[in-house]
């Protein structure tokens, strides 16, 4: 794993995309904080700019560094969710500018996939993750289903044997506001 985690790491921070699995489904992924890299995705998915991507984290502990304020509530979802959980932020920080909603909002996930957290860690920043489908396609359940179009299109292809932990599933997605207010948005 170390020698994958380097060359992914060599491509991330020369502004590549990657194709990795993640705890959920196949993701396309970049450096958050680079928005060369995070344009190169949206052209790869044939996707607006203005469509949201979510970024990934390995440490609930790095929320404070790309959000002004975490609400106390993301504490306890966190700890308690026993499943993928993306939660969207108001008030997004120190990531790419074209990654970060109109509203200053930005979905960030902790992760829990071996060699996600690894990567995530190894890279020290946080990492892009959006489905590995072109714009308003299914989104693959395994790296078989993914577009040949995909593949061809990004710069370094994590090898299939780390697929192992995803679990062929979305995320669910709760928004939460300034004070602390919910809002389910995928269960």
């Amino acid at each position: 794993m170390n020698q994958v985690i380097k060359e992914t790491i060599q491509v991330l921070k020369y502004g590549g995309i990657i194709l990795y699995p993640t705890d959920t489904i196949w993701g396309i992924g970049c450096d958050a904080t680079n928005p060369e890299a995070v344009a190169k995705i949206h052209k790869l998915k044939q996707s607006e700019d203005s469509k949201s991507m979510l970024v990934l984290l390995e440490n609930p502990n790095l929320l404070n560094s790309y959000v002004e304020v975490v609400p106390e509530v993301a504490w306890e979802l966190i700890e308690v969710s026993t499943k993928p959980l993306t939660i969207i932020y108001p008030k997004a920080k120190n990531l790419a500018a074209n990654l970060i909603a109109a509203d200053g909002s930005i979905g960030i996930r902790v992760v829990k996939h071996n060699f996600c957290e690894r990567l995530i860690q190894t890279f020290r920043k946080p990492i892009v993750s959006t489905s590995a489908n072109i714009a308003g396609k299914t989104s693959p359940k395994s790296f078989k289903d993914i577009d040949a179009q995909i593949v061809d299109g990004v710069d370094f292809v994590v090898p299939q044997i780390y697929e192992e932990s995803t679990t062929n599933l979305p995320s669910s997605i709760i928004q939460l506001g300034v004070r602390g207010e919910i809002k389910v948005i995928r269960e």
